[in-house]
C-alpha cells in the first residue's frame, strides 16, 4: 500500500495535526508530508536536536506552522492544541542524551509524553500515535522479536520509553483515547543528524567525510534491523486510518538485518575510503547485539517496507557526496562546515 492510497481514508477522518520532534529527522519528514499535501500542519520543537532548516522548505506554505515549545513546558504546550486532532509524537530524547543526563531523558521521555496525552484528552484529540522504540524489549528473547515479547528494556532510554507506553495505555484505557504506538528501529534517510543524536549510519558518513577513522562498539558482528524513513511516514499515517489500530503497539521495522562491520564496509566503499578501518572500542551500556524483528502485524494493516537496504543507502549516500562536492565549490567556509556533519 502507498501513501497515495492511504491519503484519501487518512483526509476525510482528519484536519489539523501536531507534530511533536517537527524540526526533527523523522517529524520532519512527517510535516512534510502532510504539508504539501495541503494538510493543516503544526511543528513544536524545542532544537535541542531538531534543525530549522529541516523546516525551511516548508515556511512557504500557509497551512504550515511551526512553534518553539519544550514539551514539559506546561506554559506554552496547551496553546498549542489550539484545533488538532491527530497527534505525531516524535520528540524524545536520544539514547545518547541518556548516557549523559538520564534525569532529563526521563523527563522529556516520560513527562512529555504524560503532558501531550492529558492535552489530547482535554482537546478532545481524535488519533495519537506515539513513536517508541525497539529498546523497550530488552534483550531478545527469542526471534523473531513480535509485539507479545516481554517488555525487559536495558538502558534508561529503553525505561522511559516504555514509561511513555504505559502512560499511553492507561490513558487509552481509562479516558477511551484512540492510541497507537509504533516501535521504531534503526531509522535510516535524508536529514539524519549527523552529529552525536543521529543513527549508525550518519555518524558512520559523517567519520569519512571528515577523513576520522569510524569507531565500532563491540565485535561489529551486531546486528539492526534498518528501516527506511519514508516507511516510517507511511506508517504513521497507516495507522492513523485504520479503526483497529486503537490501543495497539505495532513493530515498525522492515525486519532486515545488516551487521554493524558490514554497514562500514559499505559506507566506507561509497565514499572510497576503504583507508579509515575502524577502531574497536568496548561494549555501550545497554547495547543490544541482535535485532530479529517481526514486522508481521503492521503488514497485516497493507503496510510494505524498502528492503533493498543497500540500494537505498547508496542512493542517499551519493546524494550526500554531490552535496559535499557543491559545499567544496561554494566558500572554504563552506568546506569548514562540512566539520560540523
Amino acid at each position: 500500500m502507498t501513501i497515495d492510497e492511504i491519503y484519501p481514508e487518512f483526509s476525510k477522518k482528519y484536519h489539523k495535526a501536531l507534530v511533536t520532534g517537527g524540526a526533527g529527522f523523522i517529524g520532519s519528514h512527517i510535516c512534510e508530508e502532510l504539508v504539501t499535501r495541503g494538510f493543516q500542519v503544526i511543528s513544536i520543537d524545542d532544537y535541542s536536536a531538531g534543525k530549522k532548516v529541516n523546516l525551511k522548505h516548508l515556511k512557504k506554505y500557509k497551512n504550515f506552522t511551526e512553534v518553539k515549545c519544550d514539551i514539559t513546558d506546561m506554559k506554552k504546550l496547551p496553546a498549542c492544541f489550539k484545533g488538532v486532532d491527530i497527534v505525531f509524537h516524535n520528540a524524545a530524547s536520544k539514547k545518547n542524551v541518556c548516557l549523559i543526563n538520564p534525569r532529563r531523558d526521563l523527563e522529556v521521555n516520560g513527562t512529555g509524553a504524560f503532558n501531550l496525552l492529558e492535552l489530547a484528552v482535554k482537546n478532545k484529540v481524535k488519533k495519537y500515535i506515539q513513536a517508541s522504540t525497539g529498546s523497550v524489549y530488552g534483550e531478545p528473547e527469542y526471534f523473531p522479536t513480535d509485539e507479545k515479547h516481554p517488555t525487559g528494556p536495558v538502558s534508561y532510554y529503553g525505561v522511559s520509553k516504555l514509561a511513555a507506553e504505559k502512560y499511553v495505555q492507561i490513558f487509552h484505557n481509562q479516558f477511551g483515547l484512540n492510541t497507537t504506538i509504533l516501535r521504531y528501529f534503526h531509522v535510516f534517510g535524508q536529514r539524519q543528524e549527523f552529529n552525536e543524536f543521529g543513527g549508525v549510519v550518519s555518524i558512520f558518513t559523517r567519520n569519512f567525510v571528515n577523513n576520522e577513522r569510524p569507531v565500532i562498539f563491540g565485535s561489529g558482528k551486531q546486528e539492526r534491523s534498518f528501516t527506511y524513513v519514508k516507511d516510517v511516514v507511511k506508517a504513521n499515517l497507516l495507522v492513523a486510518t485504520k479503526e483497529e489500530t486503537n490501543g495497539e503497539i505495532y513493530n515498525c521495522a522492515s525486519a532486515i538485518k545488516v551487521q554493524i562491520n558490514q554497514l562500514c564496509q559499505k559506507i566506507a566503499e561509497i565514499f572510497d575510503r576503504q583507508d579509515l578501518k575502524p577502531i574497536y572500542k568496548d561494549w555501550l551500556i545497554g547495547d543490544i547485539k541482535i535485532f530479529n524483528i517481526s514486522n508481521s502485524k503492521i503488514k497485516k494493516l497493507g503496510m510494505s517496507f524498502e528492503t533493498d537496504f543497500f540500494g537505498k543507502l547508496q542512493e542517499i549516500l551519493e546524494e550526500m557526496k554531490v552535496y559535499i562536492k557543491d559545499a567544496h565549490k561554494r566558500s572554504p567556509q563552506k568546506q569548514k562546515n562540512l566539520r560540523r556533519l
